[in-house]
């Protein structure tokens, strides 16, 4: 077990964590539920009305360990933040390379990169797996016009146009990804993305997915001296994590898109698992994200190979290794940013 990775996901109203010595204590109704020791965990992630003590909050911040606020359908509210650590000069460069346009069109152009290389091979995977031929050359199809629009990418010198042709394969993506749900497609099918709010099922599911990875890789950037705040490919704007956003692109497909198909087509997930919210909406259920969370946790601890390190490790060190990777591309240690790419 790879302790320092954990991270320990409180959901249950009114629960209240305590400091106790070394120890994580949470009590419900004043009964102690759980013991966890503090070694263990590197992030506290709260779901609605959850108290924490001012000795824990402390202790969370001395040790640089993050606490987030979610409400209780998954929507990201806050977090904690210790005093900003990591070496000056890395932070000094990655704004320097924001302002220089060659630099930020270089790293923005090989995360896009990333991100659609790995959508493609999740494509081609659910072609190969389709029983019905229509639907697998749809999804064959999808895949070659990203591939088409992979060519582009290297003679793209602006994020502009970068942005455009990452819509553009994103809009292939999604047309085709309904047709990698094998189970129950009417009540849990996809037909468009929609976010704010999620009008299906999966799209409450990839939401709720996609905020747990983005807290992810937020805690990898700060833990390598980055700035979440500060990225190439998504906007500045005011409150938004736009490094985190980043350097989720790639790893969606992998780390979320993987486990919301495999949920509604093993069935651990069902309609009953979702509910209909007053104008439209549609959210995971309490014991929908418990399911979630789990599989999300089990997915994490799964190990993959990784080119760039030339070894097999746990899903929950993407977003760490790969921030070391920017970090490195930063300082000039690297000519290029290296994006993950599944296998």
């Amino acid at each position: 077990m790879r302790t320092v990775l954990n991270t320990l996901y409180v959901q249950t109203e009114r629960s209240y964590l305590h400091l106790d010595h070394d120890t994580v204590r949470v009590e419900i109704e004043r009964e102690t539920r759980l013991r966890v020791p503090l070694l263990q965990l590197s992030a506290i992630v709260c779901f609605g009305d959850v108290l924490i003590s001012p000795a824990l909050l402390r202790r969370c911040a001395d040790d640089g360990r993050a606490v987030a606020w979610l409400d209780r359908n998954g929507r990201f509210k806050g977090r904690l933040e210790g005093p900003a650590s990591g070496n000056v000069l890395l932070r000094r460069a990655q704004h320097l390379a924001l302002s220089d346009e060659t630099q930020c069109a270089d790293i923005a152009r090989t995360m896009v990169a990333g991100k659609l290389r790995n959508c493609r091979h999740l494509l081609l995977r659910g072609a190969r797996s389709s029983r019905d031929p229509t639907e697998a050359a749809y999804l064959r199809a999808a895949a070659e016009a990203t591939a088409g629009i992979l060519q582009r990418l290297p003679e793209r010198r602006e994020v502009d146009i970068l942005r455009g042709d990452e819509g553009e394969a994103a809009q292939w993506y999604f047309d085709a990804f309904g047709l990698l749900v094998r189970e129950d497609r009417e009540a849990l099918g996809f037909t468009t993305r929609t976010r704010r709010p999620p009008r299906d099922a999966m799209n409450a599911l990839l939401g709720f997915l996609y905020t747990l990875l983005r807290i992810d890789c937020a805690s990898a950037l700060e833990g390598v001296g980055l700035d979440p705040q500060v990225g190439f490919l998504h906007a500045l704007r005011p409150g938004r994590p736009a490094l985190a956003l980043d350097l989720m692109e790639e790893l969606r497909p992998v780390v979320a898109d993987r486990l919301a198909l495999s949920l509604i087509n093993r069935r651990q997930l069902t309609r009953a698992d979702f509910e209909d919210q007053p104008g439209g909406a549609v959210l995971l259920t309490e014991q929908g994200r418990r399911t979630v969370l789990t599989a999300y946790q089990k997915r994490k601890q799964e190990e993959v190979e990784h080119r760039v390190a030339g070894a097999r490790m746990p899903v929950a060190l993407l977003p760490h290794l790969q921030a070391r990777v920017l970090a490195r591309r930063l300082r000039g240690d690297l000519a290029a940013y290296l994006p993950y790419l599944a296998r």
